[in-house]
């Protein structure tokens, strides 16, 4: 496993990240394609064995049961000093008028929520999922730096939204003197490719952390286009990221993986790994190839025609993943 500084923070992480979307009580959360607890546990301890530190949950995933599973097993395999925990808040976990957004409340509120689940004393990187147009900025800002003054998180990131947010955002904290962000979570792969135009850049420049989620596409770069899985099945927002249009691409990065030996999602996540500012890409993983293909892609080596071969028929679309 190789290792880096997320961002300009002297926090370090394994270059590839676990995504504990997939670990969940089924009928706690509206993804059937969720693992119980126990095949959960042994992806996370083979991921732990393989060298990976960095581990990434949500409050929302499985309605918490994510991080329940995630927490547990961390706590029966690896010392807690010894890993990166990050969870995120936004989306609702109640019905009540206050349980979603980035409400001082819902802060305050949400990160104790996610300790009493993860079963730890702190939250490495605490998140917010996605923008809040309905608080202000200030609030939110000020609420997550009291939860890092308070010890209860060690350090904070954002997640996909427009570069303008997430620049007013940092603004607000450098001109109170609060905690800024130190990492972007977006969406970004070789189907979707918009945050070059501003976001990317955004981050080279200021130093911060880039973790893209979603780097294999839903598993769509992983298999021929028209193969469908027990997720893509039911997984609606996975539904409207991608298009029939991307059909090409996936023939490209299959074309590569054949000229090198190796599988379709090794290239998918070498050309993440590759690009510009990008820190460590959160992997999601149900089977055991999933994690063997994930480490593995750190020793794929693309050429310049790899890369332009990969790239050549991205065609601009709609954002999408900011919702």
């Amino acid at each position: 496993m190789r290792y880096a500084k997320l961002g300009n923070s002297g926090l370090s992480v394994s270059k590839i990240c676990l995504g504990a979307m997939s670990f969940g009580t089924p009928d706690r959360g509206p993804h059937a394609w969720t693992m119980r607890e126990e095949d959960s546990r042994v992806i996370i301890k083979n991921a732990l064995d393989a060298g990976i530190n960095f581990f990434d949950t949500a409050n929302i995933y499985s309605a918490g049961s994510s991080e329940e599973i995630l927490g547990r097993a961390l706590d029966d395999f690896a010392p807690r000093d010894e890993v990166v925990i990050a969870t995120k808040l936004n989306g609702a976990m109640r019905k009540d008028v206050n349980a979603a957004g980035l409400s001082r409340k819902a802060v305050m509120t949400e990160i104790d929520h996610s300790l009493r689940r993860l079963g730890t004393d702190y939250v490495d990187l605490y998140q917010i999922h996605r923008f809040d147009r309905r608080t202000p900025v200030e609030e939110t800002m000020e609420a997550l730096h009291d939860v890092v003054k308070a010890g209860k998180v060690r350090y904070i990131g954002a997640s996909s939204m427009y570069a303008w947010q997430f620049s007013k955002m940092q603004y607000t904290a450098e001109l109170h003197g609060w905690t800024k962000f130190i990492s972007m979570q977006n969406h970004y792969n070789l189907l979707h490719r918009e945050e070059e135009r501003e976001m990317l850049p955004l981050c080279g420049d200021q130093g911060i952390g880039v973790i893209p989620w979603s780097p294999l596409a839903r598993g769509r770069l992983t298999r021929p286009w028209d193969t469908v899985s027990a997720r893509s099945e039911t997984d609606e927002f996975g539904q409207s990221l991608y298009h029939d249009g991307d059909k090409v691409i996936v023939e490209r990065v299959a074309e590569v993986a054949l000229r090198h030996g190796v599988t379709a999602a090794q290239v998918a996540l070498a050309w993440v790994l590759a690009k510009p500012g990008i820190t460590s890409p959160i992997v999601g993983v149900t089977k055991p190839h999933h994690l063997t293909d994930a480490v593995a892609s750190l020793d794929v080596t693309l050429s310049l025609e790899d890369m332009a071969s990969l790239e050549q028929d991205y065609t601009p679309r709609a954002i999408a993943g900011f919702q």
